[in-house]
């Protein structure tokens, strides 16, 4: 019953996933990270067909629906498979077989009326305003290391930057001059961003009295570098964070995405409208950012009933 078992695939399927991850990647032009997640997940659904001795191009809606309920169900060696493991799967099944429909191996469908279980909503963690400036403030003295830290939370923060995005920026990506970040997201999509004056202070800083030691005699396109001069890593990105945030006094409260949910969140509650902070962001779908209009509702709500006179005793209802 185990989905997972390892039957060998029928050469037909392979040939169909080789043809649809290609197209992603030539044509749609997806991240290296999302083209191993869908072989990932085409693999595991050509191991449950093989051992059922399923044909991917002629089963139907139910066989769909009951190899996503074994993967939420578990089993006696395997446990069950997370909601939001289950979302992306699906989202696979869908784009796989819309490929195949396309190409006209198939006339019908079978993922159009398939469901997955929805995933629950998490907001993510957010800053205050008084916590990014004890975050921003940490990086201290005119050190080379200290340069490059301060430098580079502030463009996180004035840009809404992945953390991805950040290590992968190079000298050249940012024109201080204009004001804008060139930032490379998924998919190797590019967006300009705006950057405001105190980052811009800070890059300027790092480009003319920090950057220069830390790289030496040595040729290194990368914005952000180590203490050897090469590119700084994610790891080591993620290192400075944690170092500076325990330094703050948010220990615990924060990863590098917590800057960008940061970034999003303020510029909503300014008032920035959901279309440009899209663009910001580099999301392909409005709804995706739409969760940051939940959660500044939620921070709306909680300093209304925290600073409304009339109120009703300084909480929200419910708290």
């Amino acid at each position: 019953m185990a989905v997972a078992r390892t039957e060998p695939l029928t050469r037909p399927f392979e040939q169909h996933v080789r043809d649809f991850l290609a197209y992603l990647e030539f044509e749609r032009g997806l991240s290296r990270n999302t083209l191993d997640a869908y072989r990932s997940d085409l693999l595991q659904f050509g191991h449950f067909l093989a051992r059922d001795g399923l044909d991917a191009t002629t089963l139907g809606h139910a066989e769909l629906a009951r190899f996503l309920s074994e993967l939420t169900a578990g089993g006696p060696q395997r446990p069950p498979v997370a909601p939001a493991t289950i979302q992306r799967k699906t989202a696979c099944l869908r784009s796989f077989y819309r490929h195949l429909r396309r190409e006209r191996i198939i006339s019908h469908d079978p993922t159009a009326d398939l469901r997955a279980p929805r995933k629950s909503q998490k907001l993510p963690q957010v800053l205050s305003r008084d916590e990014v400036a004890k975050l921003l403030a940490a990086p201290r003295g005119a050190e080379p290391a200290a340069l490059r830290d301060r430098a580079l939370l502030e463009l996180m923060y004035a840009c809404g930057l992945r953390a991805s995005e950040a290590v992968d920026l190079t000298v050249g990506s940012v024109d201080l001059g204009s004001g804008i970040v060139r930032a490379r997201g998924k998919g190797s999509k590019e967006r300009l961003i705006p950057v405001g004056r105190q980052a811009t202070i800070a890059a300027r800083a790092y480009l003319e009295h920090g950057r220069p030691k830390l790289v030496g005699l040595r040729e290194e396109r990368h914005l952000f570098v180590n203490h050897r001069g090469n590119g700084l890593t994610r790891q080591g990105l993620y290192k400075i964070v944690q170092r500076h945030a325990a330094s703050a006094g948010l220990a615990g409260r924060m990863s590098p995405h917590t800057l960008r949910h940061t970034f999003a969140t303020h510029l909503l509650a300014g008032g920035c409208d959901l279309r440009s902070l899209q663009e910001m962001l580099g999301h392909a779908d409005v709804a995706t950012t739409q969760i940051y209009t939940h959660l500044s509702a939620d921070r709306l709500r909680d300093v209304y009933f925290r600073t409304h006179p009339r109120a009703g005793g300084g909480s929200a209802p419910g708290t």
